[in-house]
Parts: C-alpha cells; sequence; structure tokens
C-alpha cells in the first residue's frame, strides 16, 4: 500500500470534531503583525480553558491544488502528497477554527490562497456538469472567526480579503461567528501599540471558545 492509500483509508472526515479550535496564520513574515494578533486570539481562547492549537502555514511545505480532480472519488486529497496531509486531520478534529491573513495586493496571501484551494476535497460533487454539490464539514457545528491585517486605512484597500476567506468557510460549512479587519498597521510588530485591537483579538478567541462549549 502506498502512502496515498493510507492517507485515504485514515478517514479524516466522518467522526465529530472534538471541541477545540484550530489557528491557522496565513503570513510569511515571522513574528509580524499578523502573528502578533493570532496569538492573543488564542490567548483569548485558552482563557476559556478550551483547547487549541495554532498553525503558520509558511511552516509546511505544499503545494497549491493541481485541478486533477482525483479526490472526488477518494474522498481526500490523493493528488498531492505533502504537508497539506498533516493539516487535515487538525481542521477536521476541531469544531473551532481562525483563518488570518495580511493582505496582499487586495486579496489574502499566496500561502492562503493555497490552503484554502486544497479544502476542495472536503466536497461532495454528483456527476452532472456543473452539479449540485455539498461539503462533508457541514451538518457539524462547526464555527469560524477571520482576522485580515492591513497596511492602509481606507476599507476599498483590503480588497478581497476578508471575503475570499468567509466564502469558502460559508460553503464548507462553518458559521462564520466574526470578522475582525484591522487597518492603517505595518511596521512589524506594530499593532501590539494598540490596546483596543489587542482587546478584540482576545474577545474574539473567547467568543468562539464559548461558542463550541455545550
Amino acid at each position: 500500500m502506498n502512502t496515498n492509500d493510507n492517507l485515504t483509508t485514515k478517514g479524516y472526515v466522518g467522526n465529530l470534531p472534538e471541541q477545540k479550535i484550530l489557528a491557522i496564520g496565513g503570513s510569511p513574515r515571522i513574528h509580524g503583525n499578523s502573528d502578533v494578533l493570532l496569538k492573543y486570539v488564542l490567548d483569548g481562547v485558552q482563557e476559556e480553558n478550551v483547547p487549541a492549537e495554532g498553525i503558520q502555514l509558511r511552516d509546511y511545505y505544499f503545494k497549491p491544488c493541481i485541478g486533477c480532480e482525483k479526490c472526488r472519488k477518494d474522498k481526500i486529497c490523493t493528488g498531492l502528497n505533502d504537508g497539506m496531509h498533516l493539516i487535515y486531520p487538525k481542521i477536521t478534529k476541531s469544531q473551532g477554527l481562525i483563518l488570518l491573513s495580511p493582505t496582499h495586493h487586495y486579496n489574502i496571501t499566496a500561502w492562503m490562497k493555497a490552503f484554502i484551494d486544497r479544502l476542495y476535497c472536503f466536497y461532495n460533487f454528483d456527476d452532472n456538469r456543473p452539479g449540485a454539490w455539498s461539503s462533508r464539514l457541514a451538518g457539524q457545528k462547526r464555527k469560524a472567526v477571520i482576522v485580515a491585517v492591513c497596511e492602509q486605512k481606507n476599507k476599498k484597500d483590503m480588497g478581497f480579503t476578508i471575503e475570499a476567506m468567509r466564502l469558502p468557510l460559508e460553503a464548507l460549512g462553518y458559521e462564520i461567528l466574526e470578522e475582525f479587519p484591522v487597518f492603517g498597521i505595518f511596521d512589524r510588530g506594530a499593532v501590539k501599540k494598540d490596546e483596543k485591537i489587542m482587546t478584540k483579538a482576545s474577545e474574539l478567541g473567547r467568543k468562539l471558545a464559548k461558542s463550541i462549549l455545550p
């Protein structure tokens, strides 16, 4: 049995998610404002004594979706064998999800876009073209919050950053509890000087944690 066969038989989807939260950062810049915000959101989660894990996509080697469509049959990505297979189980086992990306050219980063595209394997499709589809993550009371950071102060300059995370998560079956756009921040770590933003980030974490508790 090859590696991809093993990945298919692990059964990433089927069991209900656990009451824990996964936070995913999409910034390539180490110790930047996105990293600081992610830490504060996670601090808020942990204040509610909910298990949480934070990961940075830059720490994983993975490729963008190649459109091979093997996942339509296999129900998991078998066209690529890379770091995404370390992330898939974390997603399926976590009822709460945090996505955070800085704005790169009016949109999410290339890392976050590639990650979101690789979630395509969680969809079911019928045989018509175009046809009906559903998500195997839906109906499981999954919750999410979205955070975006932009150097400019004008909402228009953030472009599609928020929507590029919200729309795929909604399609996958997540309830978006809140979106938090942060403007006018660029210098590395400068966001720590804004107490209101830090407080809001922690509040987001607490809100998400409370939402998945019984």
